[in-house]
């Protein structure tokens, strides 16, 4: 498995809501490890190491009160998210806020709070404040946040591909697109990053991620990573997202995915052997004209 010591600078989610979790740092300033993820491009999520939240929390109280430096207290909050307790997290990052205006970390985590507690309003807010500060944050992903947050207040007719992530992928038994390969793989990019930490804490069925997962098997097919797709297609599945389409898309996929693997015959296999042919000719050529020419030399010669 590929660890990340990375400590929650990212986004992290709740059940029914999301959250985005941020740190000062690429880990808690005392250290801590929070979590492990798998390898490969299907996300399943991060292992937290919930044993430390406990120990974080007061290392990190103890740090901030010696030091006065407040990444020691912005990670405080962020621990304090992880273990629920929003109400504290949220006048904890309030008063960093005034302390210290315009920190990223600050506007996201608020606005991480404010979802999880179920305060979609005010979440969009603070997280569009926090792109604001920061553009590329996330990997240049939080925009699918935005939309997700939107797409909360204005209501479940709101939960489509067109929506949530600006396009879609046809209704067709192959998905299709008009973005490049390469606007696909940065779209494939960004949408693995929000939903590894989606499905961190979301537990099935839950609409918003079970359509995110079957947009994600779609590119994965679009990219011609099949058994990815599989994978995504059913989590997407297990979150929800049912139908004859994604059925077809499945069936396709496993079709598309035994071609790939189908061993190659004999004569789409003879080609690839032309060349030493023609080598070996030409070299059994030039031997008989060597030899011919030395049985004539030989003659004169005589």
């Amino acid at each position: 498995m590929k660890r990340f010591i990375i400590l929650l600078l990212a986004l992290f989610c709740l059940n029914p809501v999301f959250a985005c979790l941020n740190s000062a740092s690429l880990m808690l300033k005392d250290g801590t490890f929070l979590y492990d993820d798998r390898e490969g491009n299907v996300p399943y999520g991060h292992e937290f190491y919930k044993d430390a939240f406990g120990y974080a929390i007061r290392q990190l109280d103890s740090l901030y009160k010696a030091t006065k430096d407040i990444d020691y207290l912005s990670d405080k909050g962020l621990v304090l998210i992880l273990t629920q307790d929003y109400d504290t997290a949220i006048r904890l990052f309030l008063e960093i806020e005034k302390s210290a205006p315009g920190r990223y970390a600050t506007a996201a985590n608020l606005g991480t709070a404010y979802e999880l507690s179920g305060q979609n309003d005010l979440a969009l807010q603070w997280i569009k404040k926090a792109v604001e500060i920061d553009p590329a944050s996330h990997s240049n992903s939080e925009w699918i946040h935005v939309n997700i947050l939107e797409a909360k207040i204005k209501g479940e007719q709101w939960y489509t591909s067109d929506f949530l992530l600006r396009t879609n992928f046809g209704t067709e038994t192959q998905p299709g697109t008009s973005l490049t390969p390469a606007a696909l793989q940065e779209l494939s990019d960004a949408l693995y990053y929000q939903l590894n930490e989606r499905i961190s804490f979301v537990k099935p069925p839950e609409k918003i991620v079970g359509q995110l997962l079957f947009d994600l098997g779609n590119i994965a097919f679009l990219l011609g990573n099949y058994e990815d797709a599989l994978a995504d297609y059913d989590l997407a599945d297990l979150y929800g997202y049912t139908g004859q389409l994604i059925d077809q898309r499945v069936a396709e996929t496993k079709k598309q995915l035994r071609q790939a693997n189908k061993p190659q015959t004999a004569k789409q296999a003879s080609p690839s052997y032309l060349p030493y042919i023609l080598v070996i000719l030409t070299l059994m050529i030039l031997l008989i004209l060597v030899k011919l020419l030395y049985k004539r030399k030989q003659q004169d010669h005589g």
